[in-house]
């Protein structure tokens, strides 16, 4: 019945700023930027008067993001986001191959870490051909969590 995840959809607070940090500091390609509003998104989503800017950004492999910002109406801010233990979804995870060299590009644009890179005790979690996975979370400028990760 399924076949793929197609998209995640972050609703934000400024635009700009987030679609610079996922297309300048994560490398998401921008693919399409449209406006939407109309009785068809009213009945989708519940709501009234609605018209949102969209920034779809995407990468080789993998769902699409979606970037959605409510020019009306607008909606309230989401308190303690970046809670790893937080019921809900929680984070997006960006798989990586050169988990060194994300982590300082990141660190450089001024991302807040939670730790430093970590590893996967093979004792917890164990992966096929004895590959282990390093990950580490941060948070974007409006404090979603999100993780790299890196198998090898």
């Amino acid at each position: 019945m399924f076949d793929s995840i197609d998209h995640v959809n972050l609703v934000v607070a400024d635009m700009s700023t987030m679609k610079k940090f996922y297309r300048d500091v994560l490398g998401l390609q921008v693919t399409k930027e449209v406006t939407i509003r109309g009785q068809w998104i009213e009945e989708v989503v519940g709501l009234k008067d609605v018209e949102a800017d969209v920034v779809y950004l995407e990468l080789a492999a993998g769902p699409r993001i979606e970037l959605i910002k409510y020019r009306h109406p607008d909606g309230p801010a989401q308190q303690q986001r970046d809670q790893p233990n937080r019921h809900g979804i929680r984070h997006l995870a960006f798989r990586v191959k050169e988990m060194d060299l994300a982590v300082q590009r990141i660190k450089t644009a001024g991302a807040r870490f939670f730790s430093e890179v970590a590893q996967v005790p093979e004792s917890q979690v164990s992966y096929q051909g004895g590959v282990q996975k390093r990950l580490v979370y941060f948070t974007d400028p409006e404090d979603n969590l999100l993780e790299l990760c890196e198998y090898r």
